[in-house]
């Protein structure tokens, strides 16, 4: 106890003298902290408030859908108020603004939502809309895109309706939902009188109970769900609801949770850089106290209380910071987010943060601490006696290894997934590997090769890189691995961009044309023809379900084991299927033949795109029973195809031989290239005109809305990802003043051989610009290796190189890091000759 005192009173006396250093290298855990504890408490309110408002996500009690009518029959005992709709991907025209887009049109029948309200304006909107009337609720973006507002006139189908209000919130939709298709709601009784439900029309019937008895979901799903899988009818409660969105948006805290924790890592490797430092300046003090009788165990033991308590108060600043900024993120995410996050002071995740911090920063810090104990007396008439090296020391190697086990298990604390845990950590360690290695490389080739011919500010700015107590390694490796990250989200970023801009591409289709009848073909075809743009691709479409595979149908599938079973998807799917005896450029067979049908009797062979009939088990040869409205038919397999979906085309899983479904009820696309942007607003806004049911696809607007989902995505990324330039920033300000007094030695020694101000502040600038510009690079280096594994391997597209995008990353870096080495460095350059010599 005596002893604890002693060694708190020494590390309590040897703080007022180092105490600022200290401060400023633990700063550096402060910012990944922060954000560990803010996206933390964030998934722990944002878990909450999804338990507290799953009935408002849902909007009902049970929720029955299938993309054929369905009868509840079965279900007419349950006390429980109902709702219907019917949902469909539709062109919906402002009349008054000459303009069309593909929305999502919503017929609905009933009080849905029985739990929460639509959010809309003005607030009697709503009443409005439900008083009866061909009004409609239009979502808030879609009013926005096209200058309308409440009291306008929106065209669905052949019916004009009234806008009744803008929605700005839709029960469990997000505002990535509507970028993608913003919502129209209509009354159910003039859906009919749209005719936009025809045949072939790719449309959702959805109803809704609210249950006012003492049926209980869990229960009623129970005693019908053989019988609704039967029926392909699908069914979801408000558990279901909140498990499936609450692991959505657990693995997105999750995610970020990573990011923050990589700034964590950060940190604490400017941590123990300094800490290293920081020994070196001390191995005399410690030499002196051993000579005075002082144990090594004590010694370290000093020096360790500091760390420790300098590491908890920056966890703990770090925290508070964390709890603050907590009340940002619901505006950052609030695209992402289906329900209105409650912002509460998350106990666990300040424990969390505080703890981790805490733990990790001891653990880097012991690495260079561990050489206090190794420190002689003799150090003190010979200063090589010092410590022993790293690669002898087993105890420093057993701090490793723990650091190893810790960055392993907190991983899987987050992930709870030992592929994706192995995933993560592996890419640290690469990361931090290769940085090292790249920095330590860098170091011993200046000092080897050192260019004796250059000019003599540019040699000491090189020479600074390997002098005593330089922190180059810790320096590239912290702003390297943020650089790193920025620079693969944007590479990915235009990766995936750059392969969806059809429009910009010659030899690509840039119009689509669906759900058109058979009896309009010819008459949109010819308003193609007029309009001088050429017909590239006419498909005919049948819609079928499959019954059996080999004699086995779902019933039976269901009943297989495990092992021998097929995916339920394979049954309950909805296949739309063409008939071609002749392949298209966006496919290739790789196994079997096309075989035509010459015949009526003649066996039927289809052909199958190669990884969905992977993913299923079906080979060549396999029969297979569809389902074509009421009729089955008996196919089998005859080819595989290879079928690039990147490519604008009619792309399908199945394709049939001509001659067997010629006289099945089917729909029609058609293909076309327009000149411009505005030829194809033009003739979208006439088919929509003339053809209200006929859907287009303009794939410049879908571009356009690529880009803006991708934007609010790269947004939160990056937002994520400032946490990591910041800790890069903080390690870069507090390595310059922790070795402050060793560069103020240098600039005394330089002035006293004659350099001027203006030589040392050349020489400082391209100290820095050799630094930003090294870390820079090497950061930039592992995100190509990043962004080209990603391309290739996780969304399959080729890899191209952004040389703009590198070259401004490089730019930005590297313009950051001088002037922060030069506005840091001015104290050092104003310090006179005198006062260093008085010290």
């Amino acid at each position: 106890m005596a002893d604890a005192k002693w060694m708190l009173k020494m590390a309590a006396r040897d703080f007022r003298k180092t105490g600022t250093k200290l401060v400023l290298f633990v700063s550096a855990i402060v910012t990944g902290i922060a954000a560990l504890v803010a996206i933390s408490s964030f998934g722990d309110n944002l878990r909450k408030d999804i338990d507290r408002q799953a009935k408002e996500l849902l909007g009902a009690d049970l929720v029955l859908s299938n993309n054929a009518d369905f009868g509840i029959d079965d279900l007419d005992t349950l006390s429980a108020e109902r709702a219907r709709e019917i949902n469909f991907a539709s062109m919906v025209a402002f009349p008054g603004k000459g303009e069309s887009r593909l929305t999502q049109v919503r017929a609905l029948e009933g009080d849905f939502p029985f739990y929460g309200s639509f959010e809309a304006e003005p607030e009697q909107s709503e009443s409005d809309f439900r008083a009866g009337g061909k009004k409609a609720l239009v979502e808030q973006l879609l009013l926005k895109q096209f200058d309308a507002k409440v009291g306008d006139s929106i065209k669905v189908g052949e019916v004009v309706f009234e806008i009744a209000g803008a929605l700005t919130k839709v029960p469990g939709q997000t505002g990535i939902t509507a970028t993608v298709a913003p919502a129209v709601y209509i009354p159910m009784e003039y859906l009919e009188e749209t005719g936009l439900v025809q045949f072939g029309s790719r449309v959702n019937y959805l109803r809704y109970f609210a249950l006012t008895g003492q049926e209980d979901a869990p229960e009623i799903i129970e005693a019908y769900k053989e019988h609704w899988e039967e029926e392909g009818i699908r069914y979801e409660d408000v558990e279901a609801r909140k498990q499936s969105t609450g692991r959505s948006f657990g693995n997105l805290s999750n995610f970020l949770s990573l990011v923050a924790f990589i700034a964590v890592l950060l940190g604490c490797v400017g941590v123990a850089s300094a800490i290293n430092v920081f020994v070196k300046e001390k191995l005399p003090s410690v030499a002196v106290l051993r000579c005075l009788g002082v144990t090594a165990a004590k010694i370290f033991g000093i020096y360790l209380m500091q760390i420790f308590i300098m590491g908890g108060i920056g966890s703990l600043v770090g925290a508070g910071l964390g709890t603050a900024l907590q009340y940002v993120l619901p505006l950052v995410f609030s695209d992402f987010l289906p329900v209105e996050v409650t912002v509460e002071l998350s106990w666990s995740a300040i424990m969390l943060g505080t703890g981790t911090g805490i733990l990790i920063s001891l653990l880097f810090a012991l690495i260079p601490l561990l050489k206090i104990r190794t420190v002689s007396p003799m150090m003190t008439l010979r200063p090589e006696a010092a410590t022993i090296r790293f690669g002898k020391d087993p105890l420093r190697w057993a701090v490793v290894g723990l650091i190893v086990l810790f960055m392993v298990g907190f991983s899987y604390y987050l992930l709870r997934n030992w592929e994706q845990t192995f995933w993560f950590t592996g890419y640290v360690f690469f990361a931090f590997g290769l940085l090292w290695m790249i920095a330590l490389g860098i170091m011993k080739l200046v000092k080897r090769f050192l260019p004796l011919w250059m000019a003599y500010p540019f040699r000491q700015a090189l020479a600074n890189l390997y002098r005593p107590n330089n922190q180059t390694v810790a320096l590239i490796a912290t702003i390297g691995l943020g650089t790193a990250m920025i620079s693969t989200l944007f590479f990915v970023q235009y990766q995936l961009l750059d392969e969806v801009r059809f429009a910009d591409k010659e030899d690509q289709p840039n119009m689509l044309f669906f759900d058109i009848q058979t009896s309009q073909v010819e008459a949109v075809s010819q308003k193609l023809t007029d309009a001088d743009l050429p017909i590239l691709q006419e498909v005919p479409i049948v819609t079928m379900r499959l019954n059996a595979v080999n004699g086995i149908n779902k019933r039976v599938n269901e009943q297989l084991p495990e092992e021998e079973k097929r995916s339920g998807g394979l049954y309950n799917r909805e296949f739309r299927v063409t008939y071609r005896d002749e392949l298209i450029s966006s496919e290739r067979i790789v196994k079997g033949e096309l075989v035509p049908y010459l015949e009526p009797g003649d066996s039927i062979f289809v052909s199958l795109e190669k990884g969905y009939a992977e993913r299923n088990r079906l080979e060549i040869g396999d029969e297979i029973v569809f389902n074509v409205q009421g009729r089955p038919m008996t196919t089998y397999v005859g080819s595989y195809r290879d079928v690039n979906f990147r490519q604008v085309s009619t792309n399908f899983l199945v394709v049939f031989p001509e001659k067997v479904l010629e006289n099945a009820p089917k729909f029609h696309v058609l293909i076309t290239k327009t000149g411009s942007d505005q030829e194809a607003a033009n003739l979208q806004n006439e088919i929509v005109r003339d053809f209200p049911n006929v859907s287009v696809i303009n794939l410049a607007t879908i571009v356009d809305t690529l880009e803006e989902i991708l934007g609010k995505i790269s947004f939160v990324i990056q937002f994520m990802a400032l946490f990591s330039i910041i800790t890069g920033v903080l390690v870069l300000i507090s390595s310059l003043i922790i070795s402050k007094f060793q560069r103020i030695k240098e600039n005394i020694l330089l002035r006293t051989i004659g350099a001027g101000t203006k030589v040392l502040v050349k020489i400082n600038t391209l100290e820095y610009l050799f630094l930003g510009s090294l870390a820079a690079l090497s950061g930039i280096l592992l995100s190509i290796i990043a962004a080209a594994l990603l391309s290739i391997y996780t969304f399959e597209i080729p890899f191209r190189m952004e040389w703009a995008l590198l070259g401004a990353v490089y730019l930005g870096i590297t313009a950051l890091t001088v002037f922060l080495g030069w506005w840091n460095s001015r104290d050092i350059l104003k310090t006179s000759t005198m006062e260093v010599l008085r010290d």
